[in-house]
């Protein structure tokens, strides 16, 4: 909880002894703005539109007074449904908000349950199945148990849907309809969204019945405490770059302690980490194609600083609490303005300053003129270093440190037939043959998954095909809508 309220504490603001007893075991004793806004309206039953960037205390906002809600009301647990249904856009958002409402709730005696997808659907099927007071879920897991008649909407009196812009942006836009056509028409509706365009007007006329509007942040602006610098650096010198930063070969603003990297695609992280453990520097990639262990295991080692790099598509760029994070690094700028406004949001948290770099690219100048122009922010500009150009061409001390590659062990057939192995162990011994159509072309890296723009040298295309393409803004469809 980052914001206070001047002369306000929780106990002003009408909750109960249980879960103001559940603040005191968290050390919460002072609102923050948004927190003090939302709290009465909502425990008067009113609908409510919260505009508010992550960060802000907008879990307590709602969670809090909900739970007071659901006490105050006594009703049974329904059969294969919850009483409150908390969507959200991200399973790590899922879960945090989960790991939330159990704390606050510890002393009102409510039962809790998170379902998102990357999990075993049979292990959800099984918790669920004699329903649940409280549901965190992502739009996707939800509709497939629904499907299969495993879970209902029935009983839902308070339904919130978290970070209603990213859910549009990842193609949840059929999901929420469905899912609105579900729930009882009778019921509490808790609206939040950093931002505000008209396709999340129109949702909110659909969900909320004249809502109380509270907003704590002005729509689309960069925090204050967070300082922003901009390296101009091409496509493929990029990776120079973070490696001599990371390395300590090239002083930036602020002591690096946890770095956050972002890139455009999946693809692009995985690279941006192997390479960065090529020359020692160890970093875990965080994205929509790694399984569910595998993300929480890579958030983790982050937050103890055991891997103190994380890179990172946008999926982690909304609503992850991650205390300490020293800088974030624009590896790639985002296609969509507000987008960076959420990535930098991943710092200067709980009252802390941050650090926010971007590199920009010749083919990113009009992704870096929207980003101005929709949030005015200010970069001071860096420069390269000094023996950049060297180190670029293979002749500089981060070139050398690289770790060299070990030899291949030679592999003995045995009864004519080569041991099998991983791909990397397997050898041809006869020449390769250079198709004669494709001589002299190109080759095209990561086709079909995602590369990013400009890669390669490649340039960046801001709509029809190409890699950057695919990562445009959804607001509709996509297979991303099952996460």
């Amino acid at each position: 909880m980052t914001q206070t309220s001047d002369n306000l504490r929780f106990e002003d603001l009408g909750l109960s002894q249980p879960v103001l007893q559940a603040l005191d075991l968290k050390g919460y004793s002072t609102p923050t703005p948004i927190q003090a806004q939302a709290i009465p309206p909502v425990l008067k039953g009113r609908d409510l539109l919260g505009i508010a960037q992550t960060g802000t205390g907008k879990t307590a906002a709602f969670m809090l007074p909900s739970i007071d809600r659901l006490r105050d009301a006594e009703n049974q647990t329904p059969f294969k449904s919850c009483r409150m249904l908390v969507l959200a856009p991200t399973r790590e958002l899922a879960g945090q908000i989960a790991q939330s409402a159990k704390d606050y709730g510890a002393m009102a005696g409510l039962k809790v349950q998170s379902i998102v997808g990357g999990t075993s659907v049979n292990k959800d099927r099984n918790k669920l199945h004699r329903g649940t007071d409280i549901l965190v879920a992502t739009p996707g897991r939800l509709l497939d148990l629904i499907d299969q008649k495993a879970f209902g909407l029935s009983g839902v009196e308070i339904l919130v849907l978290d970070e209603a812009d990213q859910m549009l942006d990842l193609g949840f836009i059929h999901a929420l309809r469905k899912i609105s056509q579900l729930v009882p028409k009778e019921r509490q509706t808790l609206f939040f969204s950093a931002t505000m365009p008209k396709a999340i007007k129109d949702l909110v006329g659909q969900y909320c019945r004249e809502p109380v509007q509270v907003s704590v942040t002005p729509e689309s602006t960069t925090a204050e405490r967070i300082e922003q610098y901009l390296f101009m650096v091409q496509q493929d010198e990029k990776q120079t770059l973070i490696e001599m930063i990371l390395k300590g070969r090239h002083p930036i603003p602020g002591k690096l302690e946890r770095v956050l990297v972002f890139t455009r695609t999946k693809h692009g992280a995985d690279r941006v980490v192997k390479k960065l453990a090529q020359i020692g520097v160890p970093a875990n990639a965080i994205h929509g194609n790694k399984s569910q262990p595998q993300r929480e295991r890579a958030l983790s080692e982050f937050k103890s600083a055991k891997t103190p790099v994380l890179v990172a598509t946008d999926v982690a760029a909304r609503g992850i609490d991650i205390p300490g994070v020293s800088h974030v690094i624009n590896f790639e700028l985002p296609n969509v303005p507000e987008q960076y406004v959420h990535r930098i949001g991943r710092t200067a948290r709980a009252g802390a300053d941050g650090i926010a770099i971007a590199f920009c690219a010749e083919d990113e100048r009009a992704y870096l003129k929207d980003i101005r122009k929709t949030t005015d922010a200010e970069f001071e500009r860096l420069d390269l270093p000094e023996n950049f150009r060297a180190v670029v061409e293979g002749v500089g001390p981060t070139k050398r440190e690289q770790k060299p590659r070990l030899a291949r062990p030679k592999i003995t057939p045995r009864g004519g037939q080569a041991q099998r192995g991983d791909e990397s162990d397997r050898t041809d011994p006869r020449p390769k043959k250079k198709h004669p159509s494709r001589a002299g072309k190109p080759r095209r890296d990561g086709q079909g998954g995602g590369q990013s723009a400009g890669q390669g040298g490649q340039p960046a295309q801001r709509s029809g095909g190409g890699g950057g393409g695919r990562n445009r803004r959804r607001r509709s469809g996509g297979g991303a809508g099952r996460s």
